[in-house]
């Protein structure tokens, strides 16, 4: 199951579920038992049903309002999941689906909103995805809208003027969260009160924790694209199935 996942067949939960399920065959022989060594030149063969099962495996995009967690519920707060309902469907989604019970089965966020942002949020069954937009090696580009005042002037309403330049530099690279060097994020100014954040890594409050450390404080947070996909017209607290033709 590690190397299927390592050359993109499945992830590793639906590697496991194919093996014990008789779909997976190396150099041609079956392969049923869970943890079976296999060396990296052999070649793997996948039955036509696993692939039929995972392409029936739905990605649903959610405009995340403030208030809601992206997982499970925790702290008196409702899960994003709790807005996919048929009354909360985008009118402009236009896919032949209907939505079901089971869409909501092992639905799991792909990337992680702070209950106080907002946008683009990521629910998938398709592990393909999910280590598509948070594996270790993910290179996929995240896209946020951040409004900021900076501490101690917080009544300055040009803030760009009054943030210096090498504030900027470092958000760009050179900080450190948690003891380890941040990856090289892309930042600009957006307007007077408003950076643009494109990261490629997505630590726990990173942006937060990276403005607190140059004198920013974050007031709004917005998740406008991951990969491809932007949030675009999607309203806020609505939600709308990942088209076929849609690639991260």
């Amino acid at each position: 199951s590690k190397l299927m996942s390592e050359k993109g067949l499945a992830s590793r939960r639906e590697a496991d579920e194919w093996i014990e399920q008789g779909w997976v065959r190396v150099d041609g022989e079956v392969v049923a038992e869970l943890g079976t060594r296999v060396f990296p030149d052999q070649v793997i063969t996948i039955d036509p049903l696993a692939r039929t099962q995972q392409a029936q495996r739905v990605t649903i995009l959610i405009h995340k309002p403030i208030g809601y967690v992206s997982g499970q519920a925790e702290d008196g707060y409702e899960p994003a999941v709790a807005l996919i309902k048929p009354e909360n469907r985008w009118s402009d989604d236009k896919q032949p689906v209907q939505l079901t019970r089971g869409h909501l089965k092992n639905l799991a966020p792909a990337g992680r909103l702070d209950i106080d942002s907002t946008g683009l949020l990521v629910l998938t069954q398709d592990g393909r995805i999910a280590k598509q937009l948070i594996g270790e090696d993910s290179g996929i580009e995240k896209e946020y809208l951040v409004r900021v005042v900076a501490m101690g002037q917080e009544e300055a309403e040009n803030v760009s003027a009054v943030v210096p330049p090498e504030a900027i530099e470092q958000l760009r690279f050179g900080l450190e969260l948690d003891g380890r060097q941040l990856k090289p994020a892309q930042v600009s100014w957006q307007n007077e009160q408003q950076l643009r954040f494109v990261l490629r890594e997505g630590r726990k409050r990173q942006i937060r924790r990276m403005c607190e450390q140059v004198g920013l404080k974050v007031v709004g947070l917005k998740r406008v694209r991951m990969g491809r996909i932007t949030l675009g017209k999607l309203p806020q607290g609505q939600w709308r199935f990942l088209r076929p033709d849609e690639r991260f």
